[in-house]
């Protein structure tokens, strides 16, 4: 399944242009404690780059929900990984899909595409699945990083995680990109008013 051809047949359901590269997918999974999840649940698996990664870290036993819009995709990704939970439904309804604490969210979520609204919606519903020790992680392209969606991306995550960072950039992908990473989630957003750490 060409990730590159459902762009163009469903560009509004399909957020990237090309498929990640297998040195993004470790970066975006590693040092996450994949090894001793329980659950854990990813948005937007596309053609299943992020969901192999992951599968290769879990323990025997690790529930993975993959929650995919795009019915070809999540049938593709059905017929790969039948021990993977595949939901084929919105990210929107992400609290539907889910029926226990997840230790880990992985999303590969075109969050600069997004409404305000949208960007806001999913990431209040991630922060009220994860588990208190919970993990986030997502990628942004560095060429949009300086674009007024990434920024207010950027801050919803430091609103609603006591530790976010950013890895080095992976040149290896088309278009290079970094990884989100964000850990202890906070429900109260910008209504705490205090500051939070940066993730080394």
């Amino acid at each position: 399944m060409s990730i590159t051809r459902e762009f163009f047949r469903h560009p509004l359901l399909t957020g990237a242009v090309a498929a990640s590269s297998p040195k993004l997918a470790e970066a975006m999974t590693a040092g996450l404690g994949l090894e001793s999840a329980g659950l854990v649940v990813e948005l937007g698996p596309g053609t299943g780059v992020f969901t192999d990664a992951v599968v290769r870290r879990l323990p025997p036993g690790a529930r993975l929900i993959a929650v995919e819009i795009n019915p070809r995709l999540a049938r593709e990704l059905r017929s790969r990984h039948r021990d993977v939970e595949v939901v084929e439904g919105s990210a929107e309804n992400l609290r539907s899909y889910v029926d226990e604490a997840a230790d880990v969210v992985v999303s590969g979520l075109p969050w600069t595409v997004m409404p305000a609204e949208r960007q806001l919606r999913i990431l209040d519903q991630v922060t009220e699945i994860l588990a208190p020790h919970g993990r986030f992680t997502t990628f942004a392209y560095a060429h949009a990083a300086w674009t007024s969606p990434a920024r207010r991306f950027a801050a919803a995550l430091r609103d609603r995680f006591a530790v976010t960072g950013r890895t080095p950039l992976v040149w290896p992908n088309l278009p290079p990109a970094f990884v989100h990473r964000a850990a202890l989630p906070q429900r109260t957003g910008r209504r705490s008013g205090q500051p939070v750490a940066a993730a080394s």
